[in-house]
Formats: structure tokens, C-alpha cells, sequence
């Protein structure tokens, strides 16, 4: 009753005298805090706007400035308003209010200031010309020439001191529109190891024909964008693959990341939802405060965007008609939690401050501990979140815009993230650790269907033996965003946070915290055939999907380093010929790679089937030199990619335009309805300075996963960690009779130690 009591701020009754009003002093002493907080995080905001505003600028440099200009003035007796206040006297009698010293001290500032400003601007400009240059990428590894050598120390000199997260947004390039032609040659480059030769004639003829005809038409479009807006792919990206998708987002766009491979910190469930609960919350509270490095490149002197961090909390996808909205909320104090089918309200603040690990933990152990049932429709509410979305716009707007499941649907679409405490146990165990990690990797992705929040930027999934791992909603940022806060999560639990002996939260529970608020619902019987009808949609998706997760330990990037090829080229092309072998023939490959070299840049794609990688595939002689080859062509279409000078996303984007246009393109139509059968992508590990991998190699990453992009096709995601591991993780449909996730896994195992061999590396020697 203790809550219910502070809850009330106030309360009042009618006597012979008046009105007696009986104030809470600890609910208005709660109101006060919170308001107070509220005012130090805009006061926070509105300086790191400032801050980011000017830079490479900064207060202090303002001082030097002007107090400089004024000081040359002075020195030299000259007039620091350079006469701006004798021509304005002309006109406004200025002089009767100001004194020839103070005119003098006004007008050195005002000088002084848009002499800082005009620095600011140099500096800024100079700034984006020196990262417009790419020539440091095709430096031959571990030596830097002269010129990049020069080109660094620029960068240096004109990026400023101390960068917060969001300085370098506007010193950043826009992303180059590439020429049509350049595009066209490349696509079919890319094109020519999966036709014959009458299909290649055929995709000749209508790619010279676009390349004459609608080509420069839809590329003049472009072009106009591209200097209008920040980025001419982005916003329309995000629109038409991610927002605009119809089908189920589980499985099919949501990604998963995994816990600790070999270190179970702690077997409380409660506990490992505090502390982790507590470091995410840390990290958003660095996030608001802008406290977060920048992401670079290249020896710390190539800054990366950082824009895709804005939505990472208080986000939730919103259901269309036609298309999804993302609601991003400028601040949040509470987050939800699901448990066997009830939904909670959990405050994560308290007097003014964040709840601390063990405070959170009592409220997890409070909802634990909660026996009370769900109520009618609520267990699978979730399952809406995990269906088509057409239905759930509907449903959202017909049974969840008014009363009671209005208020509990927004506490959930407006928590800071969601939070699962799971009813089952996953971890990856060493007796049986095929069937251990694949049960991990299938919970993690779609779970029961209905017992994660597909819609919210992220789900903490903590299970019942303490393991955990997350759920990620894809349209609002992409992989290394939410990689690197996992990352600080993963660091900050067992390191700083820690447990006690029992493996608890360190610290105290709180003896007057308020409990979590249990969400209310009136769902009718309408809605609850909504709820099942996709409840079975997801069910029949996710009993499809075929999971395989493994470590793969034989060797890592150490080794592949001695053979002097890049570990990514060296991979992609071991899956090429697990791929051949698979299936004994290529498809269409797609690879992520990143282009936020630019402002608001997110992936483009690298075509990783290649002439030069089927050519080794196939032959049986000079294959360590065919092998090099391939690798040097990936890594030209890797530089490409990152560079602005990739195929998909400007083919993309023209076809956007044709259809804005209302014409048909018989080439683009083509091109973007061929089926990418082997997905893959690399989760990168970004902050290699939290890990201790040489002293404690057992903190090891599993990295995550994503789900098969095509329906006989597979989706391959790995992480390469420290100098001697690799993680796989690898999916596929079982209603396909021409895949299969283990016999994949184990062609890219038999792949990687094959291509290993051609080097004849003497391992012994090596160690």
C-alpha cells in the first residue's frame, strides 16, 4: 500500500472550517526531483548543441579570438569596430547611450566574433575537403606513404580538440551520386559468373539502353537531391526496404545479438537483468550527454556518422496502412518488462536519481515473484508486434487508441527499451554445443513469437538462468549501433559492476522503492482472434527457420594475417566455396558494407561473387594464386563500397525516381528483383579496448545473427574475435529442400581450413 499512498500528492476534505488540505511531502519532494532532473538534461542538451554547433570552434578559442583582435587593436590604435559604429550614428543616435570605451569594447566583440565564426567555417569546409579524400584506403597494408602521411596530420590539425559524439556531423561529405555509366559497367561485371552468355547479351542490350536513354534523365533527379538533401539514399532506404514492408519484421528484419560464450557471470536472473538493465541506462545517460567517442577509422583521424545513434532509445516502430512511422521520444524514465504474459511499468529513476543495479534487481525479483495471470488476450498481445502489419495498424487503431489499453500501449511504445524475463533457460553448453547455441540463436530471433516487442528499437531478453542477449529492430539504425552498446554492456557487467559472492547485485535493495505498476488491458474478443490470426503467421515464419550457430576455433585472424590477406576477403571467399559445394553453383551474394564516411550514411552492398572468387572455386591448379587475385578484387569493391562508388543503392535509388516519374525501366526492374541468396554480413568488434582477450580469452563474444533473406537461400553473419576465433552464425528455411544451416556450417569449416592449407603455413613455427 505504500505505493498507492506516495502516488497521491495531495488530498483534501471538507470541515465546518474550510477546505483542510493534507499535502504528501514525499510526493512533492518526488515531483521536485523530477523536475529538476528534467531541467539539468535540457540544460545538458541545449550546451552539447552549442558545443557541437561551433566545433572544431569552442569557448575557449572565442576568448583567444577576440581577445586577440582587441589587444592587436589596441595595440596599434585602431578603430576594433572598423567603423561600423560611426556609420551607424549616421543613422541611429547611437552615441548618447553608449561611451566612445564601451562602443570600442562592443564593436571589438562583434568583430571579434565573426572573425571566429569565418575560422569556424574554414576550418569546417577544409575539414570535409581533406575526408572527401580516399587515396589513405588504397594504401598497401602496414605501410602509409608520404602523402597519406601529410593528409593525416591535416586532418589533425583542423578536427579540434576533444570531439563529443555528433562534432563532425557537419564537416562530414555527402555521399557521391556515382555516373550512370560507371554503375552500369559495374552491375555487369558483377552479373557476368552468374549468366551465360545469352543472358549477358541480353542484360548488355537493355543496360546500354538505359545508360543512353532513361538513364541521365532519372540521374539528373539524383543529382538535384543529392545537393538538396544531407543524403540521397537514407530517408528514401529507410522508407521503402525497411518502412514500408508489409510482411512480418521477425525474423525477417530484426537481428539478435548473443551473451558471453564461455562466462556465465551469474545464474539470478534478476541480478543479471540489474546490472545490465543499470549499464544500458548508463550508457544512454553518456548517449544524452553526447559523452560518447566518435567512431573512427584509420588510427583514430577518420570520423565516422554518428546520426543513427539519435534513435537508439525511446523508439518505437509504429504500425501503417501503408507504411510504418518511426516515434522517437526526446526522454523516457521508465522501461517495460514482460513476464509469462503480464506487462510491467518499471520507474528507473528515484529521488531524482537512476535506480541503482540492486534496486533494480528487487524490482525484477518483484515482478518474478508475481503470481498473479494475465489478463484475457494479454499473454500474446506481442504477437501482433511479430505479424503483418497491416493487421496491427488496424487493430492498434480500432482497439488501442482510447481508455485503459491506450494508456498501457503507450507506457510500452514509449518506454526507454523493453525488457524480457524469460521462462526458459539458453546458454551454450559444452557436452552438446550444436543443439545448446541453435536453441540460443532461435530464441533469440523470434523467441514464442509473442513474448518480445518486435516494434521497439531493441529487447533486453534476459533468460532464467541469468544468460541474456538482444532483439533489434532494424529500420532505425543498423548492426554496429546496437553492437556498440552491447559491447559496453557486456564490459561494464561482470568488470565494473560485478556481483557478490551469492550473485546478487552488489549494493543494497531499497526499503521504500515504490513497485512496478502491472499494465491493464481490456482486450475484446475481436482483437484476440487479430492476436492468434498473427500469433499463427509468426509461428508457421519463425518454425521455419533453420539455425546453426558456431564457434569456429581451428584458427582466426592471427593466422590469416601471416598469410597477408585481409580476414574478410579471406572469409568471404571460404563461404563462396562452401556455397559452390553446397549447392554446386554461385547466386547473387550480398555483403554489407558501411558508407558512413558521409553524413547520414548507412550500407551499401559488396557483391562478393565474383569472377575471380568462381574461377578458384572451380580450378584445381595455381590456386594460391587465383586465391589472391580474388581476394585483391574484393577488397577493390570493399574500398568501392565504403567510398560512394557501389552499384545497388544507386540502382536503387533511380529506380525510386522512375517510379516517381511513372516510367518503366525494363533494366532496373531486372536488376532489383534478383534474389540475393547468400546474405552475409560482418559484426565488428569496435571497442577492442574493454576486452582483455590476451589475459582473459574466456570474455569472448558470440556476436549475432539475422534471418535468411531469401526462401532457398541463406544468411550468414559472423564476428571475428580476438587472434584465434570466429563466430558463425548461420540461417535458412526448412521448407526449402536445397538448404541446409548444418551441412552450410560445415562446408564453410571444411572451406576455411582448405584455403589455409594452400599457404602451407607451418603452424609450429608461426606460434
Amino acid at each position: 500500500m505504500a505505493e498507492a499512498h506516495q502516488a497521491v500528492a495531495f488530498q483534501f476534505t471538507v470541515t465546518p472550517d474550510g477546505i483542510d488540505l493534507q499535502l504528501c511531502h514525499e510526493a512533492l519532494r518526488q515531483i521536485y526531483l523530477s523536475g529538476l532532473h528534467s531541467w539539468k538534461k535540457r540544460f545538458i542538451r541545449f550546451k552539447n548543441g552549442v558545443m557541437t554547433g561551433v566545433y572544431p570552434g569552442s569557448p575557449p578559442g572565442f576568448m583567444v579570438v577576440v581577445v586577440s583582435y582587441m589587444s592587436y587593436n589596441k595595440y596599434h590604435k585602431l578603430d576594433p569596430s572598423l567603423g561600423m559604429f560611426a556609420k551607424l550614428s549616421q543613422h541611429i543616435p547611437i552615441g548618447r547611450y553608449m561611451s566612445e570605451d564601451s562602443q570600442k569594447i562592443v564593436g571589438g566583440v562583434l568583430v571579434g566574433t565573426g572573425l571566429w565564426i569565418t575560422i569556424i567555417f574554414i576550418m569546417r569546409n577544409a575539414l570535409k575537403c581533406l575526408l572527401s579524400w580516399h587515396g589513405w584506403m588504397y594504401s598497401r597494408h602496414g605501410s602509409v606513404s608520404l602523402g597519406t602521411r601529410l593528409w593525416m596530420l591535416l586532418v589533425k590539425v583542423f578536427s579540434g580538440r576533444k570531439p563529443m559524439l555528433y562534432s563532425f556531423q557537419n564537416s562530414l561529405p555527402r555521399l557521391p551520386v556515382p555516373p550512370v555509366k560507371d554503375t552500369c559497367r559495374r552491375y555487369l561485371e558483377s552479373a557476368r559468373p552468374l549468366m551465360d552468355d545469352e543472358q549477358f547479351e541480353r542484360m548488355k542490350g537493355l543496360a546500354k539502353d538505359f545508360e543512353k536513354n532513361l538513364g541521365p534523365r532519372l540521374q539528373w533527379y539524383l543529382k538535384l537531391k543529392s545537393w538538396w538533401a544531407s543524403n540521397y539514399v537514407s530517408d528514401w532506404w529507410e522508407e521503402y526496404i525497411y518502412l514500408r514492408g508489409r510482411g512480418p519484421i521477425m525474423v525477417n528484419s530484426n537481428y539478435y545479438a548473443m551473451d558471453f560464450l564461455y562466462v556465465f557471470p551469474t545464474s539470478i536472473q534478476a541480478a543479471r537483468a540489474g546490472n545490465a538493465i543499470h549499464a544500458i541506462m548508463l550508457y544512454r545517460r553518456k548517449l544524452d550527454r553526447a559523452q560518447i567517442k566518435p567512431i573512427y577509422l584509420l588510427a583514430n583521424k577518420v570520423p565516422l556518422c554518428s546520426a543513427q545513434w539519435e534513435r537508439m532509445f525511446n523508439t518505437t516502430r509504429i504500425p501503417g496502412l501503408e507504411t510504418d512511422t518511426i516515434q522517437h521520444m526526446n526522454e523516457s524514465k521508465h522501461i517495460a518488462v514482460y513476464h509469462k504474459g503480464r506487462f510491467f511499468k518499471v520507474w528507473m529513476f528515484y529521488d531524482g536519481r537512476l535506480l541503482l543495479p540492486r534496486e533494480i534487481e528487487q524490482q525484477m525479483e518483484r515482478i518474478l515473484a508475481d503470481k498473479s495471470e494475465p489478463m484475457p488476450g494479454e499473454e500474446a498481445l506481442a504477437a501482433l508486434t511479430a505479424g503483418d502489419r497491416t493487421p496491427w495498424a488496424k487493430a492498434r487503431d480500432a482497439y488501442f487508441s482510447r481508455g485503459k489499453n491506450k494508456q498501457s500501449l503507450d507506457a510500452i511504445e514509449k518506454a526507454a527499451f523493453f525488457v524480457t524475463l524469460d521462462d526458459t533457460e539458453q546458454r551454450f553448453v559444452e557436452k552438446n554445443p550444436i543443439k545448446s547455441l541453435d536453441s540460443f540463436a532461435k530464441s533469440l530471433l523470434h523467441g514464442k513469437c509473442y513474448d518480445r516487442w518486435f516494434d521497439k528499437s531493441f529487447n533486453l531478453i534476459v533468460f532464467k538462468n541469468g544468460t541474456m542477449g538482444l532483439n533489434a529492430e532494424h529500420s532505425w539504425a543498423d548492426a554496429p549501433i546496437i553492437g556498440h552498446l552491447w559491447e559496453h554492456v557486456l564490459s561494464m557487467d561482470p568488470f565494473k559492476l560485478g556481483y557478490t559472492e551469492e550473485g546478487h547485485c552488489c549494493g543494497e535493495p531499497h526499503p521504500n522503492l515504490p513497485g512496478p505498476q502491472r499494465l491493464q488491458w481490456d482486450i475484446p474478443a475481436e482483437c484476440q482472434d487479430v492476436i492468434q490470426s498473427s500469433l499463427t503467421i509468426a509461428r508457421t515464419l519463425a518454425d521455419d527457420v533453420d539455425c546453426h550457430s558456431f564457434p569456429f576455433n581451428d584458427f582466426g585472424k592471427g593466422l590469416i594475417k601471416k598469410c597477408r590477406t585481409s580476414p574478410d576477403a579471406f572469409i568471404q571467399i571460404a563461404l563462396q566455396l562452401a556455397h559452390y559445394r553446397d549447392k554446386g553453383k554461385f547466386c547473387l551474394t550480398y555483403e554489407a558494407s558501411m558508407t558512413r564516411l558521409f553524413r547520414e550514411g548507412r550500407t551499401e552492398t559488396v557483391r562478393s561473387c565474383t569472377m575471380e572468387t568462381c574461377t578458384f572455386a572451380k580450378q584445381k591448379e595455381e590456386r594460391l594464386k587465383l586465391l589472391k587475385e580474388a581476394a585483391e578484387k574484393h577488397q577493390n569493391m570493399y574500398r568501392l563500397a565504403m567510398t560512394g562508388k557501389g552499384i545497388d543503392r544507386h540502382l536503387f535509388c533511380l529506380y525510386v525516381v522512375s517510379k516517381y516519374l511513372g516510367e518503366d525501366s525494363p533494366f532496373l526492374k531486372e536488376v532489383l528483383s534478383e534474389p540475393w541468396r547468400l546474405s552475409t554480413s560482418q559484426t565488428p568488434l569496435q571497442q577492442v579496448e574493454l576486452f582483455d582477450l590476451v589475459r582473459h580469452p574466456e570474455y569472448v563474444s558470440s556476436g549475432g545473427g539475422f534471418g535468411p533473406v531469401a526462401d532457398d537461400g541463406y544468411g550468414v553473419s559472423y564476428i571475428i574475435v580476438g587472434e584465434n576465433l570466429i563466430n558463425f552464425h548461420i540461417s535458412s528455411k526448412h521448407s526449402s529442400p536445397e538448404t541446409d544451416s548444418h551441412r552450410f556450417g560445415g562446408n564453410i569449416r571444411q572451406a576455411m581450413l582448405d584455403i589455409l592449407d594452400l599457404f602451407q603455413l607451418d603452424k609450429k613455427a608461426i606460434k
